[in-house]
């Protein structure tokens, strides 16, 4: 095995390299063991370790104190939640050191590998790598010449450099897209990240059980007054990306469907062109249009492919 590390002026990434060998082709990762040792009990800008999901608020505090704040900081409400340690968070993790010095960790070039959490040993401030299992809790399945993803420390006295910094970029490889003018890079805001907090509802009403799609009545139905996808809300966040440089905004829980779509068997989950009667889809995209703005409309498949490909037509024809 090599241990391979890449110095930059602004961090350092390390990954374990196992070139083709007579003892060693095929093998099985079980775990994976870096450790990071901190030096102190720095803050931390964390979300809990999660397979699922990484729909989770940020939490600030001290790294002793993330056992006490890990079951609060869950999102027990996600569709699908499964943590696995009291002391687990993912990346990429930033912290600020008593002295002023921030450290992220993080990872590049994760292909044919399992993505990594950090697991924290609070008695020692030690961070060690958790990697994501399969369905059998193995970690990985390599042949060789193989080698791991790359494990980033960047370590700045400014937190701004944690964006600009191009360490990640370079350890990746190269693009292999020969032409990339299509490729237009967005910054957006949205409508959906009040509902991952419960602010607001995906759902335009609670008065049904089950609906279905082209027989209820959405006309007719008592709204609940938690639904986030208005026109008038929308129209505050058109305003709101036209005045900060913002390229897009987001809409989820437009279309109807989102009643009781959630852990349901339904062959007719979604359509992906019929707004809610409180969203005024042509009036919103001229709006958008005037203030410089597009409107990105989130389609949520519910990974009923079935259902989405039956869709597609009349979405693109419309």
């Amino acid at each position: 095995m090599i241990l391979r590390f890449r110095v930059y002026d602004d961090g350092v990434g390390l990954r374990y390299e196992f070139p083709q060998q007579k003892e060693l082709n095929y093998f099985v990762i079980k775990e994976e063991k870096t450790q990071f040792a901190m030096t102190g009990d720095h803050t931390a800008w964390w979300i809990p370790g999660d397979y699922d999901t990484q729909e989770q608020e940020t939490q600030e505090s001290r790294l002793s104190e993330i056992r006490q704040r890990f079951h609060d900081a869950v999102n027990w409400g996600n569709s699908s939640v499964a943590v696995f340690s009291e002391t687990g968070v993912q990346t990429a993790l930033q912290m600020k050191s008593e002295d002023g010095l921030y450290i992220n960790i993080h990872e590049a070039a994760c292909i044919d590998y399992a993505t990594m959490h950090l697991n924290l040993d609070d008695r020692t401030m030690t961070f060690e790598s958790w990697l994501t299992p399969d369905a059998t809790g193995m970690k990985g399945y390599m042949q060789t010449p193989c080698q791991t993803p790359w494990r980033t420390i960047l370590v700045s006295d400014d937190a701004r450099d944690m964006l600009s910094s191009n360490l990640i970029l370079n350890l990746n490889e190269p693009c292999k897209i020969e032409d990339t003018s299509w490729i237009h890079p967005t910054k957006y805001c949205g409508v959906w990240w009040e509902m991952i907090v419960g602010k607001s509802a995906w759902n335009y009403t609670d008065e049904f059980p089950s609906v279905k799609l082209g027989l209820t009545d959405y006309d007719k139905a008592k709204p609940n007054g938690r639904h986030g996808a208005t026109t008038e809300k929308v129209r505050q966040y058109i305003d709101f990306a036209a005045e900060n440089g913002l390229d897009q905004v987001l809409v989820e829980g437009w279309n109807i469907g989102w009643e009781d779509w959630a852990n349901m068997w339904k062959q007719d989950v979604f359509d992906f062109t019929t707004p809610y009667p409180d969203f005024d889809l042509k009036a919103l995209n001229e709006y958008a249009h005037s203030k410089g703005v597009r409107l990105m409309m989130h389609h949520e498949t519910s990974s009923s492919v079935v259902n989405y490909e039956r869709h597609l037509t009349d979405a693109s024809t419309s």
